[in-house]
């Protein structure tokens, strides 16, 4: 027999998400406010976000003075300058404000107190960081807060309290959000409410934020980016079953469930009640918010994530992710293992790239720096290139951490000497310069001063509490730092931080330092997360001959129209065939086949960069020729300086030794340009990562180890690349960006095999992997476009119930439910991507159909423009997302001009002419209808503000219409066209309220005079409207409770008080008045003193909480029509 439970499961987001979510953190340790309680705890101040009450008891608490043996109280005073300062924090920015409130809280404040007639500075803190238990945790949910500048309300969901004191604000999504991607919404509520116009107090003090949405949560921190929003995830998290059972008191549910004015959406506190203690009874399994609250807000990790896992990035804040929480937690555990001979333990971390190692790095050495059971630690940030070595030390000093750059070999051993040197960054050459009778001499050849390096014993530093960190260039050279380590710092404790897998015959060199730091962090892993852009690979092996047409046609085109002097000019400019050697002719067949996939897939309209990787400096400066003269992308090429000294070669794979006179012309061009070579370096890697031009950097060795750069989506590999070059090379382009869904490898050289038609990765490389360790490093390109028919096939599937899709009035129809055109835009969005990436494939040319090729482009602008004109008919207001810039360059280049029906801001009604040529586009009456319909609609929706009152039954009226037309429940169609008709004209000319003749020529009167009568009525927001009557013969208002009595009719006085407030207003208004609370409270005191003489005038009785609505009503109407 079937069992059926003994009432419908809910589905409101209280009762899937909210409800469940308090009930945890109150398990955890937090005690629950209701709103009111909150509210109160903060002096009754919507405006302000931090529970005064509970601050002030714990600053007293927690803070002790001690003197000369006594214990010692903070003075009164000092604890008032203490919130005084807390509270009253300027405001410089959201991020930047943050900042300053982080280093308050978790430094504490200095406060001058005198003590037996001494005065001294002592510090106050706010936060006990080091016993969390001292501290007091609170959770409120639907907390009120004043928009800036106004008396509307935001409310988060649910904000966890540390002393008072905002640290966590947390919005809730119901996950079965029909069309819509919960999460994305959650976080772009977060990311409202931080706006400079809503509420950027509460997230100037919010250590972290969360998104819940039952089976999917993610976090992020004040001012995180939609797409940095990251997943926590925890491999043990032990005790959570446990405490999931753990039933909450009948006192804890019943204040739990304890009405109030906003709770329980879409449900009552009864019946939300009794779905819980059903739940608490049967038990129910751990959701995936569940385990990120567990994770992330239990009160001793949020202090630890709030304390020492956050920094702030170059005005970014950052949480530590999952990965990087996690390598800290083991290495510090690790370094306090010592062996035989007092030397701590290391050992090797592989994070892959593109997954913050930098900044894990930031977050290590800031825990060593701090422990305290680590005294005088120094740590040495070693790397084996110039660009990478800036680049840690500018993160480090982006994130406030205090570091000092060994200028030369000499510089760094008075540095290991100096005890205030905490954190130094150098190159491994400077490391290996050991020898002081090699100080004046060149560094530049590293096994030259590693071997002087091994021969010296003048210097040796053998202590255990010196730290070698490692970043990933070096790893080829592990032996032999290991052994120079062994000789000059014997007890150091060496940690290498490497992006790419471990080769077995690494392995061994690896068990030196203590073997590889579990967990590791793959590839797989990063895509999983989006941390990273998954890869896609294509082998283009140009065939001369083949682009060798092209070339030639693109000449002809050229030189169209030319005479034969211009002709001849031309070719003295531009190289033909027979001009160019072999080499030479490769090139440009290469170089024309990436100006043509570049500029067609990415150029112009897409922010889209490009890496080309060549085999030397001379093809370097071809390529860059051979651009210029195709003239289709903007290149410039990023060289070291050519080698000079006599008998040393750059170009012997060109075999050309006049090539060597150029690169040197070259680089002098480069010198007079630019003055030296790290300006040269820094001013073309700030105009490729923030400027529209170059779009493509050509490289030789450069930049492709330890190169940040997320607007880079394409590498064009023409050399050879292996093992570890080539894992660190591709990761050059696959750091997320808005619109970037891939990362492309493009292959000319053949540097991978094939296994059929996967990519053999391990086949590939020279040197042996583990099995499993390259898994989702790169996928063909085949694999990708490959999906193509069944995500065309998608998009038809959803117009299945359309009986003749050739008619596109029944295709719009059907597309009325906002869900469904929700679902049609993203698979249209899907589809147009996928096919982007086709169009950009050679092998999808050689193995698709041209017909077929041809139906997907035709459908791709069918759909497109079905899209455009389904958004005018409802009305849509155009979201052009992420993708619009991509979808936009596909269209350009595969579809002719003027096929494609722009998608564009619906025409406004109160463009008589231009909207009703649209109207007369339309064929049907009911077409017609419904454009008029959904398109006054949207009128009234932004103009709602302005007079709500006269609005409103305009906005129902449509409604009704709308509905009727989905459900085809009319008779005549063209009756329902003159309704939305008359409606349309009504809303347009604002005629059919009966305005008095006293307002004819006061328009925002009018609106003032609407929402008096609103309320004098009784409808609205009064929370008795249900019981009010209006009668016209008495002119009076009457309640079932009370009678509000006038001796002037309701209309005479509406409009006395509607003219009072507009003439009010006016007299009190100045520049800016919008963003002055002062200037706004005066007005609200002003009006109101008006009413109360109002009543006594007329002899008319109105309580405060309709006074209070009529002030924040009336302000909200000025605020909009008169700023």
């Amino acid at each position: 027999m079937t069992t059926i439970p003994e009432i419908t499961p809910p589905f409101s987001e209280d009762d899937t998400s909210k409800i469940p979510a308090l009930a945890l953190l109150i398990k955890l340790g937090y005690q629950y406010l209701t709103p009111s309680q909150a509210n109160k705890l903060r002096g009754d101040r919507k405006s302000s976000v931090i529970l005064f009450g509970i601050l002030e008891e714990q600053l007293r608490k927690m803070n002790r003075i001690q003197f000369r043996g006594e214990n010692i109280p903070f003075s009164e005073g000092n604890i008032t300058e203490a919130i005084r300062i807390l509270r009253d924090i300027e405001d410089d920015g959201l991020v930047r404000t943050n900042e300053k409130i982080w280093e308050l809280i978790r430094l504490g404040k200095a406060l001058s107190q005198s003590i037996q007639g001494d005065t001294k500075s002592f510090n106050l803190h706010y936060i006990d960081w080091a016993n969390p238990e001292n501290n007091v945790y609170h959770v409120t949910d639907e907390f009120a807060i004043a928009a800036k500048g106004t008396t509307d309300t935001r409310r988060p969901d649910i904000v966890l309290f540390v002393n008072g004191i905002p640290f966590c604000v947390i919005e809730c999504k119901r996950s079965g959000l029909i069309g819509k991607d919960p999460i994305e919404e959650a976080i772009s509520q977060q990311l409202r409410n931080q706006r400079e116009s809503e509420i950027p107090r509460l997230f100037h003090y919010s250590q972290i934020l969360m998104v819940l949405a039952t089976n999917a949560a993610s976090y992020g921190a004040t001012g995180t980016a939609a797409k940095f929003w990251a997943v926590w995830k925890e491999r043990e998290l032990e005790g959570l079953q446990q405490i999931i059972h753990q039933p909450l008191s009948d006192r804890q549910i019943t204040h739990l469930f304890t009405p109030d004015q906003y709770r329980f959406k879409g449900t009552t506190p009864e019946k939300s009640r009794q779905w819980f203690e059903i739940l608490q009874k049967q038990g129910r399994s751990i959701t995936e918010q569940d385990r990120a609250l567990y994770a992330l807000a239990r009160p001793e990790r949020l202090l630890e994530l709030a304390d020492r896992f956050s920094l702030f990035d170059n005005g970014d804040r950052k949480i530590a992710r999952y990965q990087q929480y996690f390598c800290v937690k083991r290495v510090m555990e690790r370094i306090h293992t010592f062996d035989a001979e007092g030397k701590r333990k290391g050992g090797v971390v592989w994070h892959t790239q593109g997954s913050g190692k930098s900044l894990t790095m930031v977050m290590l050495a800031s825990a060593i720096a701090n422990d305290p059971n680590i005294k005088d630690p120094q740590i040495i940030l070693v790397t084996d290139r110039v660009d990478l070595d800036e680049q840690i030390y500018r993160t480090f000093d982006h994130c406030g951490v205090e570091v000092v750059q060994a200028k030369t070999g000499k510089n760094l051993r008075e540095l290991l000497n100096d005890p205030k040197a905490r954190i130094i960054t150098t190159l491994i050459n400077k490391f290996q310069i050991s020898d002081p009778n090699n100080e004046g001499k060149v560094e530049d050849d590293n096994q030259n001063k590693l071997d002087k390096l091994l021969a010296s014993r003048d210097y040796t530093n053998d202590s255990p509490n010196i730290f070698v960190l490692v970043d990933e260039g070096h790893r080829t050279q592990f032996g032999t730092l290991h052994i120079a380590m062994q000789r000059v710092l014997p007890k150091a404790c060496l940690i290498a931080f490497t992006g790419t897998p471990v080769q077995k015959k690494e392995q061994s060199t690896v068990t030196k330092f203590g073997g590889l730091i579990a967990p590791s962090y793959t590839i797989n892993e990063a895509v999983s997360d989006r941390a990273v852009v998954p890869l896609l690979y294509e082998g283009r092996f140009v065939q001369q001959e083949v682009n060798r047409k092209q070339i030639d046609l693109w000449f002809q085109r050229t030189t169209a129209g030319l005479n034969e002097q211009q002709r001849a000019d031309l070719k003295k400019k531009f190289s033909t065939a027979d001009q160019l050697n072999q080499t030479e002719q490769k090139i440009q067949a290469i170089a024309w086949d990436i100006s043509e996939h570049f500029s067609k897939t990415f150029g112009k309209i897409t922010p889209f960069k490009g890496q080309l990787v060549t085999p030397s400096k001379a093809a370097a400066l071809f390529y860059k020729r051979f651009l210029d003269e195709f003239g289709m992308v903007t290149s410039e090429v990023l060289i070291s300086p050519p080698d000079t000294r006599e008998g040393n070669t750059e170009v012997s794979e060109l075999r050309d030794d006049s090539q060597r006179p150029k690169i040197q012309d070259f680089w002098k061009r480069i010198l007079e340009k630019y003055g030296t070579e790290d300006k040269y370096q820094r001013e073309l890697i700030k105009s490729f990562k923030t400027y529209d031009e170059p779009e493509i950097i050509i490289v030789v060795d450069k930049l492709l180890t330890g190169f940040d750069a997320p607007r880079n989506i394409v590498l064009y590999l023409t050399r050879s690349l292996k093992d570890h070059g080539l894992l660190q090379a591709i990761a050059r382009v696959n750091r997320l960006y808005d619109g970037k869904d891939h990362g492309f490898i493009i292959d000319y050289f053949g540097v991978l095999k094939k296994l059929g038609k996967a990519i053999d990765l391990y086949g590939s490389m020279e040197s042996e992997f583990e099995q499993g360790d390259l898994d989702g490093i790169l996928t063909d390109i085949s694999e990708e476009w490959g999906k193509l028919e069944q995500r065309h096939s998608n998009i038809w599937e959803l117009f299945q119930g359309v009986v003749n899709k050739y008619d596109d009035e029944l295709l719009e129809r059907s597309l009325a439910d906002e869900r469904k055109r929700s679902d049609f835009y993203e698979r249209l969005s899907i589809f147009a991507r996928t096919l982007k990436i086709a169009l950009a494939s050679l092998e999808f040319y050689k193995q698709t159909p041209e017909t077929k090729i041809n139906r997907y482009k035709s459908d791709l602008q069918f759909f497109i423009n079905l899209r455009a004109s389904t958004a005018r008919r409802y009305a849509e207001k155009i979201d052009f997302k992420q993708y619009q810039t991509s979808i936009q360059k596909l269209l350009d280049t595969h579809v002719e001009s003027g096929e494609i029906e722009t998608v564009v801001e619906p025409v406004n009604i109160f463009d008589k002419e231009a909207f009703q040529a649209e109207i007369d586009a339309r064929s049907s009456a009911l077409a017609k209808a419904e454009l008029i319909a959904n398109r006054t609609k949207r009128a009234i929706i932004e103009r709602l503000e302005e007079d709500p009152a006269f609005y409103k039954p305009f906005s129902q009226m449509l409604e009704d219409i709308i509905n009727n037309i989905r459900e085809q429940r009319f008779d005549d169609a063209d009756t329902i066209l003159q309704q939305v008709e008359e409606i349309r004209d009504k809303v347009r000319d604002r005629t059919g309220d009966e305005v008095p003749e006293a307002l004819r020529d006061r328009d925002v009167a009018k609106a003032y005079y609407g929402i008096i009568q609103e309320n004098l009525r009784g409808i609205g927001d009064l929370p008795a409207s249900n019981n009010h009557n209006y009668d016209k013969k008495s002119a009076r208002v009457q309640d079932t409770s009370q009678t509000y009595k006038t001796s002037t009719s309701l209309n005479n006085l509406s409009v006395e008080i509607a003219i009072n407030i507009d003439q009010i207003i006016q007299e009190n208004r100045i520049v800016h008045w919008t963003q002055n609370t002062d200037i706004q409270n005066q007005m609200k005191t002003a009006i109101e003193d008006m009413l109360f003489e109002i009543q006594d005038r007329h002899n008319f009785e109105i309580d405060f909480d309709t006074i209070d609505i009529i002030l924040a009503k009336c302000i909200d109407i000025a605020r909009v029509r008169i700023p």
